[in-house]
């Protein structure tokens, strides 16, 4: 295949390889997602740039599934600029605006406006209004302002002194870029019209790279700024957290000191609503954590994507970020641990409990068991009893009869023995069939009840 796509003629490489896949590519049939997944690669390409450049960066917050809004209304900007707007299912478009560049990016939860414009050659830092950019009056926001930047490329002389009374002292980060070919200062602090102060330094930087160095800056700026939503957060779910601990220790204490099936009940009913308090909090906070680590993983990677090197008597971006959102993140991080260590906890003293009621519950039924055991003895002997007196009741009724027939044949003169004597000793024979039939009747009837078993 290389050979194939080297023998073509010298046209651009994609299209050599388009054309030699052509005749058995075309006819098949494409993944659903074949196209996105392609694409993503080239989602967010670095533009090429060269100093004196001033960008203007916005993030605005879009609640998810709530995006169509925002997407209108950069419909109509691109429109009375004369350009076309984005596809349906667009994530980044770019437009020329004024003298400069318009980039929209629409993300997960933000929607992120760019501009760039030259600035003049000599300009100083932060000197230089930006003009005809797209932010003034009529620009319509999609959403809550989350960050705002104003980076400064230029081409400058002289030390990092000569521009470091520009930032607050107390939070000034410098730190070369790309082996000394760039130098990327700021204080993380907003200027009069709200926005974070970047100055980079070109010394010596190619288009693609002071592209890419721009870019880098802006995405931590914005990063670290949204990962730090998930601080507020866990600070509103701590106290429930806490509750939730010393409820837990106190039913700990409460499973040791009591027994017996309904104060395990209570325990178990107890357990079972500090699960479901937490539950509801997890689920509620479980996106923004997520979210959170997976900004600040950002962070980290374009933190280590522009080579940052300390520079003398100056913190780097890194250190700096490191001492000021890494104990809000950790904050962040140990919430989320704590609610699964929580909830482990309370599956645990769940199962102990549940454990507990069932022994309860199976020693009451073996309770149950004996009482029944103790009432069908006595239902026995009683039976017993019973069947011995209806023996003795049957079989006084029947030598009635026998007696009766008795006489009727002494009277006849067919009885030759005195009808009492004749009675009398009829009575153990009767009393011996009529043992016999009951007898064999219970025996019937218990036959009855195996086969039914």
């Amino acid at each position: 295949m290389e050979t194939e796509a080297a023998s073509l003629p010298n046209r651009d490489p994609d299209v050599r390889i388009a054309d030699a896949w052509s005749p058995e590519a075309r006819s098949f049939e494409p993944h659903p997602l074949r196209a996105e997944i392609l694409g993503e690669i080239h989602a967010r390409p670095f533009r090429l740039v060269s100093a004196p450049r001033v960008f203007l960066h916005y993030a605005f917050e879009v609640v998810r599934g709530a995006s169509k809004p925002d997407r209108i209304a950069f419909n109509e900007l691109c429109r009375a600029q004369g350009q076309p707007g984005p596809g349906p299912d667009a994530r980044h478009h770019v437009i020329p605006f004024g003298t400069g560049t318009l980039k929209w990016e629409r993300h997960a939860e933000f929607t992120t406006y760019s501009w760039d414009g030259p600035l003049p050659e000599g300009a100083a830092p932060f000197a230089e209004r930006p003009i005809a950019h797209p932010f003034g009056s009529g620009f319509v926001p999609p959403g809550p302002l989350l960050v705002a930047v104003r980076l400064d490329l230029l081409r400058l002389g002289g030390d990092v002194e000569s521009v470091a009374h520009l930032f607050d002292p107390a939070s000034l980060c410098v730190s070369d870029c790309f082996g000394g070919s760039a130098v990327a200062v700021t204080d993380f602090r907003q200027d009069g019209d709200g926005r974070t102060r970047i100055l980079a330094i070109d010394r010596g930087l190619n288009d693609q790279q002071a592209g890419g160095l721009a870019q880098r800056l802006l995405e931590i700026e914005t990063y670290r700024t949204i990962a730090l939503l998930g601080l507020p957060e866990a600070q509103r779910i701590g106290p429930d957290i806490r509750r939730i601990e010393r409820e837990l220790a106190d039913i700990g204490h409460r499973i040791r000191s009591t027994d017996g099936l309904e104060a395990n009940r209570l325990l178990l009913s107890d357990i079972t609503r500090l699960t479901a308090d937490l539950e509801a909090g997890a689920a509620e906070s479980s996106y923004r954590f997520g979210a959170s680590r997976a900004y600040d993983d950002i962070v980290k990677d374009r933190l280590g994507a522009i080579h940052e090197h300390h520079v003398p008597g100056y913190g780097t971006w890194s250190s700096f970020l490191a001492r000021r959102t890494g104990p809000a993140m950790r904050t962040v991080r140990a919430t989320l641990q704590r609610q699964e260590d929580l909830s482990e906890k309370l599956n645990r003293a769940a199962q102990l409990l549940r454990t507990r009621v069932d022994i309860e519950l199976e020693q009451q039924n073996r309770d149950l068991l004996e009482s029944m055991n103790r009432r069908a003895r006595q239902q026995l002997r009683l039976q017993q009893t019973v069947e011995g007196l209806s023996v003795a009741a049957v079989s006084y009724y029947v030598v009635g009869l026998i007696g009766y027939v008795f006489k009727a044949m002494k009277e006849a003169g067919r009885l030759p023995v005195d009808p009492g004597l004749a009675t009398g000793l009829a009575v153990p024979v009767v009393l011996l069939a009529v043992a016999l039939v009951v007898r064999r009747i219970r025996a019937a009837h218990s036959d009855d009840d195996h086969a039914g078993s």
